[in-house]
């Protein structure tokens, strides 16, 4: 089945919007910042006026992975793609889905190694900062907001764009999903919470018209 903003279905019912967060395998945290989509789910909902639901998780084997047109992925460590799980997310991105994958410190040299499993001619590409993704809702004419320092300099925001379409968007050096975590997990000042929130309203709403 095609999968898009008007085909939103599997657990959440009909015309309710969720987001799928993906479980790897490899040993990483895929779990990590449980507050994070939750938040992020009910701003969707305040902003964009878009009935949501729960977050659901899912594998990339998973039945019901084409039932949600928007996948997360985050962790801080190894990931771990076998070739029948590469091809299926390739189906699925191909068929409409979309991925935001955020780098929360150590997953990158993992995550570089396994997307190219599932779209080997297909590079990794640093966006401008006139992309439409940083101007959706919100203007972020630097790019990407730096939540977290980990590695030093400047947050990049990269994306696989097959067909012409943008099918994966990762964000690395941020830390986005700590940022959207409740204001007692990092203890993060305000206004990095709310650019850390307004860019990923901007991500969901690009995933959405795209």
């Amino acid at each position: 089945m095609l999968i898009g903003s008007a085909a939103i279905y599997g657990e959440t019912g009909p015309g309710e919007f969720t987001i799928a967060r993906l479980k790897y395998r490899g040993g990483g945290d895929w779990y990590t910042d449980p507050t994070s989509l939750p938040n992020l789910l009910r701003q969707v909902e305040k902003v964009l006026g878009i009935p949501t639901a729960e977050e659901v998780r899912v594998s990339p084997l998973d039945e019901h992975l084409f039932a949600y047109p928007f996948l997360y992925m985050t962790g801080h460590g190894r990931v771990k793609f076998s070739s029948e799980e590469a091809a299926r997310l390739r189906l699925y991105l191909e068929s409409g889905g979309f991925l935001w994958a955020d780098d929360c410190y150590g997953m990158d040299e993992y995550f570089r190694k396994e997307i190219r499993k599932v779209f080997p001619d297909d590079e990794l590409v640093e966006l401008p900062f006139d992309h439409e993704i940083y101007h959706m809702v919100y203007d972020f004419d630097q790019g990407l907001p730096k939540i977290h320092e980990h590695h030093g300099g400047p947050p990049h925001g990269y994306g696989i764009i097959h067909n012409g379409r943008l099918v994966v968007f990762y964000s690395y050096n941020t830390d986005i999903g700590c940022g959207l975590e409740d204001a007692e997990v990092h203890r993060d000042p305000p206004e990095k919470r709310e650019a850390a929130m307004k860019m990923a309203i901007n991500i969901v709403a690009y995933a959405l018209t795209h």
